[in-house]
């Protein structure tokens, strides 16, 4: 019986003297506590030395994959055809079964042998010592670490970390130049400022043609400018309104437009390589939102590994920290989005889709990032795939879905049912547009009164009506009644005054006589008077209106009961006689 065993230096093949050791697992550790006991059990037969660290990472990946290598196949070949070999991983021993014909055996037995041999290894291989098999196998250890975390020294992310912030720095300090090369030279050449909007057309010009003098000698279309752009600026030339410059101002602006020109070089030299890096370290991410998005996420995660581990809620608002963390704070809706807002696909979306497409992106961009990270395809498909299905979603968002493949309906396509609806030149409608119908117009009708309030208007009016007679009779006899009073009193005095005297009955009859005829006359002169306001009043009551009627009453019913009031204390007096 043979037993496999494989080391950081290469494969060893130990022939078991004692196969009724592997019965008795106990055992075993007494008999590999010293190198000479560890002999008696077991004996190297056969060793395979790795010749580099490739190769035996090769060997170490594909036994932990419990594949068999082509090394491992041709040392079995060689060594162990005819005898059974124990094996410490049950696949790898079929695998060998099937493609060797070695019949194998696994168990505790083998097990516990393989741990008494590990631990009597420098005695049992001769010329393995222990100062070599320790780098062996920590450099073995660190290369198989990176393998299962299907790392590359290739895919190197730090770089574009670096990139992306150098690229964003050359931004700042290009924009910061420029404006002062417009400053500066815009003192001599100001119409200048207006005509080449480009920073560096503008920075290239004035190297080119030095003071405003020398536009009309120049010939402007190696920068390049449009002929329009060139004409309009040799036309300003002539007629402009700047200062005139020294030779010694004229050599730190171009030197300046130097400094200018060469960073915006450096600027492009460092895209490509950003380009080129971001396309062989993460290519399905790239696809999905481009390198300068795809390099900002990585930057601010740290690392593709750190992006990787984040969920696609996080890669939606990275970016966004200080608006997430002030929104919980004050209780407000969370941002939708953050630094992967400047994805083209978010741009094409309309501003009411933008969280919605925003959302599906980065669960899409999460998978590629995994997949950029951990995978080991250098292609972009499922990038390809995931960008079509967020280009088919905002489509669908927009009402511009258009019928894949796999919802169409396979074999013969079945006849559609007849709609009256969709039918003529707008099929795709429910209902086909109607014209206007100037018949089918309704005239709105005045609102009706209510009856009831009809019949309180009326009652209210006959109300007042009646209550005026009535008070105006009382009016009168109250004042007859005073000027009797008053008359009778004026008599009685005027009697009293003279010195004839009184009368009997016959005398206080005649003398009382003239003044009841007065009383009669007066009476019939207020009947007139009466007669001809109420002839008088009546078209008037007609014209007033209801609310003023109303009010009348109730001024009259007022009056009424303050008139009489003379009458009052002669019911008092009756009251109190009785």
């Amino acid at each position: 019986m043979l037993l496999l065993f494989e080391t950081a230096a290469g494969y060893a093949l130990f022939k078991v003297l004692k196969e009724g050791k592997l019965q008795e697992a106990e055992d075993l550790s007494a008999d590999f506590s010293t190198p000479e006991g560890a002999r008696k059990v077991v004996k190297l037969k056969a060793f395979s030395k790795f010749e580099n660290t490739t190769e035996a990472l090769a060997a170490a990946a594909a036994l932990v994959d419990s594949k068999l290598s082509k090394g491992l196949k041709k040392f079995l070949k060689k060594n162990a055809e005819g005898d059974t070999l124990a094996v410490l991983d049950s696949k790898l021993g079929n695998i060998i079964k099937e493609k060797l014909n070695i019949p194998c055996i696994f168990s505790n037995g083998v097990m516990e042998l393989t741990r008494g041999v590990r631990s009597q290894l420098q005695g049992l291989i001769s010329g393995l010592a222990g100062q070599d098999l320790t780098p062996m196998s920590l450099g073995l250890s660190h290369s198989l670490s990176r393998y299962k975390l299907k790392f590359s020294p290739d895919k190197v992310d730090t770089m574009i970390v670096q990139a992306i912030g150098l690229l964003d720095d050359l931004d700042k300090e290009l924009n910061t130049y420029a404006m002062r090369v417009r400053e500066w030279y815009g003192w001599h050449f100001p119409e200048m400022t207006k005509i080449v909007a480009d920073n560096i057309k503008y920075a290239k010009a004035i190297k080119l043609m030095g003071t405003r003098e020398n536009a009309a000698e120049r010939d402007f279309s190696g920068i390049p400018l449009e002929e329009e752009e060139e004409s309009h600026l040799k036309d300003a030339a002539v007629i402009s309104m700047g200062t005139e410059i020294s030779a010694e101002d004229m050599m730190n602006i171009e030197a300046l437009c130097d400094q200018v020109i060469a960073l915006a070089e450096y600027r492009g030299q460092l895209f490509d390589y950003l380009k080129s890096r971001m396309q062989a370290i993460a290519p399905n991410l790239t696809v999905l939102v481009g390198e300068l998005v795809g390099a900002r996420l990585i930057a601010h995660a740290g690392s593709l590994i750190n992006l990787a581990k984040h969920p696609a809620s996080t890669v939606q608002i990275l970016g966004a920290e200080k608006a997430l963390f002030r929104a919980l704070k004050t209780k407000h809706e969370t941002p939708k989005y953050g630094l992967i807002y400047h994805a083209s696909l978010i741009g094409q979306a309309a501003p009411k889709f933008k969280g919605k497409i925003s959302r599906v992106l980065a669960a899409k961009c999460s998978l590629s990032i995994r997949v950029d990270a951990l995978g080991e395809s250098a292609d972009a498909t499922i990038g390809l795939e995931s960008r079509s299905k967020v280009e088919s979603r905002l489509r669908q968002l927009e009402g511009k879905l258009l019928g894949s493949e796999s919802a169409q309906p396979r074999g013969k396509a079945e006849p559609q049912k007849y709609d009256a609806a969709r039918q003529g030149p707008s099929g795709a409608l429910l209902t086909a547009p109607q014209a206007y119908n100037a018949d089918a117009d309704v005239v709105m009708e005045p609102a009706k009164p209510d009856k009831k309030k009809k019949k309180r208007a009326a009652e209210t009016e006959a109300n007042g009506a009646a209550e005026q007679p009535e008070q105006k009779k009382k009016k009168k006899k109250a004042a007859a009644a005073a000027d009797t009073v008053a008359e009778t009193a004026d008599t009685l005095a005027a009697l009293a005054a003279s010195d004839l005297p009184v009368q009997e009955e016959e005398d206080g009859a005649q003398a009382v006589e003239p003044a009841e005829r007065k009383k009669k006359k007066k009476k019939k002169q207020a009947e007139d008077s009466e007669a001809a306001d109420a002839a008088e009043a009546a078209p008037e009551k007609k014209k007033k209106k209801k609310s003023e009627r109303y009010f009348e009453g109730a001024a009259a019913a007022a009056g009424s009961d303050d008139a009489p009031a003379a009458d009052k204390p002669k019911k008092k007096k009756k009251k109190s006689k009785e």
